[in-house]
């Protein structure tokens, strides 16, 4: 289960694969638990976010041709088969945006601030099958506060030799991910708000490559990794419906690459 990933350097790639705007500091490549991240929503839930107790907006209405569902295999690149064009990718029908956030979820029935430290790192990650019904992550769930968390790899380790190789993951042909999150709201009694979120992951036990990595015996899991033309229908997919987006990214669209450390690189002699 992931507790690492890469997070996007490069502006112009919000733009071109999330249909975004890029924040003003695009923050560390690399994120750990209860450090500021980026996930996507689409615009009127941003500002209910922001404010709360403001009359909710009207949801826009549906499309008359329902989008296409997460199929078990990703779909090809968007330019595989035509000519590179610098038009600028459609606008989705609702504007999405971008909403700073710690990754670690913080449930807003949280009484403290100091209990939000202690909690956030073991909730990065929330199982797809028990997401509904898990005390931390229900609430998120049912009322379907969806995002996407953009990315360019997650890590896992490799404990095959005995000891942990961090590798990274990411879409063989070099192309942002973007993977299926919850998000929360936390206001503590002296008005301090935490937006956080988690990564929604799914049972990997039987996929061809995910299957390697992780705890020899535990139960493998990945994160649940969306289609593009998927990423407003899993936004707006009413909760009874939003599992059927949680299904395993094929093998094949994946690359898994051991990292070495820079201690491997130094002389024995010098490290003393």
């Amino acid at each position: 289960m992931s507790t690492h990933y890469e997070t996007l350097q490069q502006a112009d790639t919000y733009r071109e694969a999330f249909a975004v705007e890029p924040p003003a500091a695009l923050g560390e490549r690399h994120l750990w638990p209860r450090k500021p991240g980026f996930f996507i929503v689409h615009e009127a839930t941003a500002a209910a976010m922001a404010n709360p107790s403001a009359q909710p907006a009207q949801p826009s209405q549906p499309p008359q041709t329902p989008p296409a569902p997460q199929t078990d295999l990703p779909a090809p690149p968007a330019d595989a088969g035509t000519e590179a064009t610098s038009e600028a990718p459609a606008r989705p029908a609702q504007q999405r945006v971008l909403v700073p956030a710690q990754w670690g979820l913080v449930p807003h029935w949280v009484k403290s601030a100091s209990d939000a430290k202690l909690r956030a790192p073991k909730l990065v990650n929330a199982k797809s099958d028990t997401a509904s019904t898990g005390t931390p992550f229900r609430d998120a769930w049912l009322n379907g506060q969806r995002c996407i968390v953009p990315m360019t790899a997650f890590y896992e380790d490799d404990l095959r030799s005995g000891k942990a190789v961090p590798t990274r993951v990411a879409r063989v042909d070099g192309k942002p991910m973007g993977v299926a999150g919850l998000w929360a709201r936390w206001q503590g009694a002296d008005g301090e708000v935490i937006i956080s979120y988690c990564l929604l992951t799914v049972n990997a036990n039987n996929h061809a490559l995910l299957h390697r990595y992780g705890q020899p015996g535990s139960e493998k899991s990945m994160p649940a990794i969306l289609n593009e033309g998927a990423y407003d229908a899993w936004l707006t997919a009413r909760p009874d419906k939003a599992k059927e987006f949680m299904r395993q990214y094929a093998a094949q669209w994946l690359l898994a690459n051991p990292v070495e450390k820079k201690a491997d690189k130094v002389p024995k002699g010098l490290l003393g």
